[in-house]
């Protein structure tokens, strides 16, 4: 069964730092490539960063020098590190396997000003 399962969401302060991670079971992202999402309130849900199986990124523009998407050597665990975090930024985060298309549960962000 393919799960992923993100966590280290939470509150903190505008400038402040936080490291979500997505866990997968049943697939690995060698070979899928993964991505983050996020959907603030009465928002949709947008791209926020992608990593292909190659290790390539790519970043929303508002993000890009802040965020940076990765992976660990088994290719099991995806990382958001999110620095210099800005209120605009709150929203929930989500996870994506970008060859099965399976979703996590999502991780809530909240940046105060």
């Amino acid at each position: 069964q393919v799960q992923l399962v993100e966590s280290g969401g939470g509150l903190v302060q505008a400038g402040e730092s936080l490291k979500l991670s997505c866990a997968a079971s049943g697939i690995t992202f060698a070979s899928d490539g993964m991505a983050w999402y996020r959907q603030a309130p009465g928002r949709q849900r947008e791209l926020v960063a992608i990593i292909s199986p190659l290790s390539t990124t790519n970043y929303l523009d508002s993000v890009k020098g802040r965020f940076t998407i990765s992976t660990d050597n088994a290719k099991t665990t995806a990382y958001l590190q999110m620095d210099n975090l800005k209120p605009e930024d709150t929203a929930v985060y989500y996870c994506k396997d970008l060859k099965f298309g399976v979703w996590g549960q999502g991780t809530e962000v909240i940046v105060s000003s």
